[in-house]
């Protein structure tokens, strides 16, 4: 009998960094999907990806710090992508740009900043600040933009 070698599979590197939430998909109550962003050198939240699916427990937490998304909100008209390389759009909810997510990401990037695979979320980072996350191309975990 003939043996062979089975190649490893390519183990992607992961590491956790945080984001903040702009926009879900499901409901306020029931957020299904994250979509996540990082201020740019300008001021601009610039989206940088979005998670798989959270989980009912999560869901709940996160659910007690959205609030509807005030006039002018950065993304106003912005359609995201169902995955990466997709036409299809996801159907957002825009949110208050103010909760931050911790999440864990691998290192594939592109179009100048963007996780090309979907996030994992971690949780809530309540003592973190929006302001206080690093910039869009300022972590090397996010993509330099």
């Amino acid at each position: 009998m003939r043996r062979y070698a089975i190649p490893l599979l390519h183990q992607c590197r992961r590491d956790t960094t945080e984001a903040i939430i702009g926009a879900i998909t499901g409901t306020l109550i029931r957020p299904q999907l994250l979509v996540l962003g990082r201020h740019d050198d300008t001021g601009l939240l610039r989206a940088v990806g979005r998670t798989v699916p959270v989980r009912p427990e999560q869901a709940r937490q996160i659910s007690e710090h959205l609030a509807a998304a005030d006039p002018g909100h950065p993304w106003e008209g912005v359609r995201f992508a169902s995955s990466w390389g997709s036409r299809d759009t996801l159907d957002t909810t825009l949110v208050r740009p103010d909760p931050v997510a911790e999440i864990s990401a691998d290192r594939a990037i592109d179009r100048g900043g963007v996780f090309r695979h979907p996030l994992r979320y971690k949780r809530l980072r309540l003592d973190t600040g929006a302001q206080e996350i690093p910039a869009f191309g300022h972590d090397s975990t996010a993509a330099a933009g």
